[in-house]
């Protein structure tokens, strides 16, 4: 893989995990309920689910969609209902003075399980194995998943951030409500663009 390429690829991996989807929408909501330092497990979740997703996309769940497209229509299917009911889970959230003291943010092992259910990881993770790893190789297969773990907490942090600037305006429990009804919104929105509902 070339310099050119690889910085394309750095670029790609940059971008597509800074801007908006599931993870980032979540992440926002987090840092805005939980705090930044609490979040840090979700983050590392995010980073270890999606470089998984991508080495394994590249190391033969292509072929099998390619063989079986059922398997990927069946996967979708079970992705959109996914997100939709953690868009009602995160929408119905009860302000975090008034909530039960076993709430917490996303561990890491349900942030790294989640990409296998978020449409856009998938998205991702496949067009960057189409594009950047055409041939499938090991070794630019590898490039690609390393381009994802080392770009991704960097993008994806920046949320979880933005989420802690508004923590204290959203400490009265009905902005707090509307922004996390809002961000369920945008949840089901970010689905748009991923699963091509538009046609």
């Amino acid at each position: 893989m070339s310099f050119s390429v690889l910085a394309a690829l750095f670029g790609f991996a940059f971008v597509t995990t800074a801007t908006p989807g599931p993870n980032n929408l979540m992440l926002m909501a987090s840092g805005a309920n939980f705090g930044f330092r609490r979040t840090l497990p979700h983050m590392m979740g995010i980073v270890a689910g999606l470089t998984a997703l991508t080495w394994l996309a590249g190391v033969g769940l292509i072929a099998l969609f390619d063989t079986y497209p059922v398997v990927r229509t069946v996967l979708q299917a079970i992705s959109i209902a996914y997100l939709l009911w953690l868009a009602w889970k995160v929408a119905t959230a009860e302000p975090l003075k008034e909530a039960s003291t076993d709430r917490r943010p996303m561990t890491f092992v349900q942030a790294a399980a989640f990409q296998w259910v978020n449409p856009k990881a998938w998205a991702i993770g496949l067009s960057a194995i189409t594009i950047y790893a055409p041939d499938r190789s090991l070794l630019s297969v590898a490039l690609v998943a390393a381009a994802f773990a080392l770009v991704c907490f960097p993008a994806i942090s920046v949320w979880a951030w933005l989420g802690t600037i508004v923590r204290e305006w959203l400490s009265n429990a009905r902005r707090r409500r509307v922004f996390n009804i809002a961000m369920a919104g945008l949840l089901v929105a970010s689905l748009y663009p991923v699963i091509g509902l538009g046609g």
